[in-house]
């Protein structure tokens, strides 16, 4: 009887063990989510010089509905709003956006804010996604910069 108890209870352990694992799923706004390898460009040309990259992300905010954070990571110009977006059409805007950078508050526009899947290759030519956007900086006015890259492979030899 021992070994019946024990051969049955091995058996439910395999199949408990064995049985289809749930799904956490993501986020809302996981298609536009990504680390960027981003260039800020003015009349075509990279601000700071030809080649160089800066480390940018989009995400999800807490509310995980139609906003995303836009954060350049101190890297590009040094801001990070909420943008609205489309998260159908993969696009997103930000009218005015309060930076919530400490100490460096200002607004930022951006229009024409695009993911484009598999429209972009890293430094190796490995496909990735693509990102897009015109940015407005309060504390530059009238100026309109583009932000543009792809997405990070997360290959070393990918990153710069």
């Amino acid at each position: 009887m021992k070994k019946l108890f024990v051969i049955i209870a091995i058996a439910a352990v395999a199949l408990t063990s064995c049985s289809k694992k749930e799904d956490p799923g993501g986020t809302e706004a996981e298609k536009l989510a990504n680390e960027w390898w981003a260039e800020l460009k003015l009349d075509g040309d990279n601000v700071y010089g030809p080649g160089q990259f800066a480390h940018i992300a989009t995400y999800n905010t807490a509310a995980n509905t139609n906003e995303i954070w836009v954060d350049d990571m101190h890297g590009l110009w040094d801001f990070k709003v909420k943008a609205i977006a489309d998260l159908s059409a993969l696009t997103f805007k930000a009218n005015q956006a309060v930076s919530v950078i400490p100490g460096y508050d200002i607004k930022v526009t951006i229009t024409d804010g695009k993911v484009i899947p598999n429209a972009g290759h890293s430094k190796t030519g490995n496909v990735t996604d693509s990102i897009y956007m015109k940015v407005e900086f309060e504390d530059d006015p009238g100026t309109i910069y583009t932000i543009e890259g792809h997405g990070r492979t997360r290959f070393a030899e990918d990153d710069y």
